[in-house]
């Protein structure tokens, strides 16, 4: 659905329900908005190539359908979540833009450089990362955290970026950006998820460092901070009573659609963001990030 003006509205009628991870686009109810119906692009990423991770749905779907617009390539980086990231590619294609679908896990360092070299063999070429992918997991109790349970948060949020700008630094040229997805969770940390949580405190830091290690090469690094976004990410493991509550605590009273998300990556990718490097943008309905 396309939001209207008023930004308190509409709250989504959401009932009860609960996906295991990974989670899928089709088992949602009511299904999210990436901006099928209303983003139109205007030319601002022409030319470029942008590598998006966890492209197959939520934010990083509504970001690839946004980049293509505006006339971007696109490499859709996901797990296994094949229906969907065929969805998306299909949103890329009817923008008129090319489309890489490669599956896998980003928390191996061979699987993170193969991605980079097949988007730079198949396209010429790399200007954007967009460091989106995340792992997500409740607990009632911090003792509930198993060691691999711990470390598979860190690979896949934390150590997943290191290995990505690792291998995309040497294809970046001046002009070229790197975007991660942090999260309000960085500074409202939620205690059911607080592995996610200080992961994306992690991310923060780690994007306010690189860019002021990138500025001189002329490669921005920023951040986009969401609050609450109606995903399949979101209701992983959740307790179904609780879904149709989520986001009603945040001032506008409602989630997110991705296609709220998507206007903030645009502008950090394109050359209106030309002077921003090292800024955490926060996109949260409201809820603090200070």
């Amino acid at each position: 659905m396309t939001q209207p003006e008023d930004p308190r509205q509409p709250k989504p009628d959401v009932p009860p329900q609960t996906q295991e991870f990974p989670g899928t686009e089709s088992q949602m109810q009511p299904k999210a908005d990436h901006g099928e119906t209303s983003y139109r692009g205007s030319g601002k990423l022409e030319g470029k190539v942008a590598l998006i991770t966890g492209a197959d749905s939520g934010i990083g779907k509504a970001v690839a359908l946004a980049f293509a617009r505006e006339g971007a390539d696109v490499v859709v980086s996901y797990l296994n979540e094949h229906e969907d990231a065929e969805d998306t590619a299909r949103l890329v294609r009817e923008a008129g833009r090319r489309v890489l679908l490669l599956p896998g896990d980003i928390g191996d360092p061979a699987h993170c450089q193969m991605l980079v070299e097949r988007t730079v063999s198949e396209f010429g070429g790399l200007d954007v990362l967009v460091n989106n992918a995340a792992y997500q997991q409740n607990y009632e109790d911090l003792g509930e955290v198993k060691p691999e349970e711990l470390e598979q948060h860190y690979r896949t949020n934390v150590f997943a970026i290191f290995y990505l700008c690792q291998a995309a630094l040497p294809h970046l040229k001046p002009g070229g950006n790197i975007i991660n997805t942090a999260s309000v969770q960085a500074y409202q940390p939620s205690p059911a998820i607080l592995p996610y949580a200080s992961t994306k405190g992690a991310v923060v830091t780690f994007t306010k460092g690189l860019a002021k290690q990138l500025g001189e090469k002329g490669i921005r690094v920023n951040a986009v901070a969401p609050g609450p976004v109606w995903t399949p990410f979101v209701i992983q493991g959740q307790d179904p009573e609780k879904v149709p509550e989520f986001g009603q605590k945040v001032p506008l009273g409602r989630p997110a659609q991705p296609a709220e998300l998507a206007p903030p990556y645009v502008l950090l990718a394109s050359s209106d963001g030309s002077y921003i490097t090292g800024a955490i943008y926060a996109v949260t309905g409201g809820e603090p990030t200070a």
